[in-house]
């Protein structure tokens, strides 16, 4: 890359956004490694950093706006703009329930992270995105936010309310955002990274955090004719 670009990456310590952070660092990004826990975040950016990637630990709770407002002042005062958000931070704690036996508690603490984090920490680093000459933001989705795929007879979606309903909201932020900016340079997508075994799972998953993160890459370094406000898999478009 004749130019490094700065790539925020939150819930980058592990699992899929950990993988993303290493693939983005190993094509020239600056990798800001976003994590909640001080301690597993600046391990984890070390770990990158003794692969050659330039890669920086910052604390970042997507559940506490302080943090998200302060991580955006660091950004700023260091970088100037930011080139590349991939909202990855989720959580998953349905616990098996049926969708009329889940707790509100549940619901609630879900949407928190994966769809209100998602929105502030958004909103907080939009001014820094648009500062660059390409901004891009990832929204890390799931299938199983998939209406289409959730209300097909021949589904294999779960029954898992709370964090279905809080992908299938996360696919209409990326959907409002996209066409808010459609005039611009930036281009906001969702991204189906597949059943990856990741800690959420316990492991259960059937595809590699490497697998996972191409079609995340993917979309963080489209040019300026790919496109925006779309839900895209390895395979192609998923459908809303």
């Amino acid at each position: 890359m004749a130019e490094e670009k700065t790539a925020l990456i939150t819930g980058a310590n592990k699992g899929i956004g950990f993988e993303t952070a290493r693939q983005l660092g190993k094509l020239g990004f600056r990798i800001l490694l976003g994590a909640r826990d001080g301690d597993r975040g600046r391990i984890s950016a070390a770990a990158l950093e003794k692969e050659g990637i330039h890669a920086e630990f910052i604390l970042l709770d997507v559940t506490n706006q302080r943090t998200i407002d302060d991580a955006a002042g660091v950004i700023g005062r260091n970088y100037g703009s930011l080139d590349v958000l991939i909202n990855n931070a989720a959580i998953y704690i349905d616990g098996g329930d049926p969708p009329s036996r889940i707790p509100l508690s549940v619901l609630k603490e879900t949407f928190e992270t994966n769809f209100f984090g998602v929105f502030a920490v958004t909103t907080a680093m939009l001014p820094l995105l648009r500062k660059s000459a390409a901004g891009r933001i990832v929204n890390v989705s799931s299938g199983q936010g998939s209406l289409t795929r959730n209300s097909s007879p021949n589904t294999s979606s779960l029954l898992q309310l709370a964090y279905n309903s809080s992908k299938s909201a996360l696919n209409a932020l990326t959907i409002q955002f996209a066409r808010e900016f459609r005039d611009s340079s930036l281009k906001i997508n969702a991204a189906a990274p597949g059943f990856t075994a990741t800690d959420m799972n316990q492991g259960r998953g059937t595809r590699t955090v490497r697998q996972a993160s191409v079609v995340i890459v993917r979309l963080a370094t489209l040019d300026e004719r790919g496109p925006s406000g779309g839900f895209f898999e390895d395979s192609g478009e998923v459908p809303w």
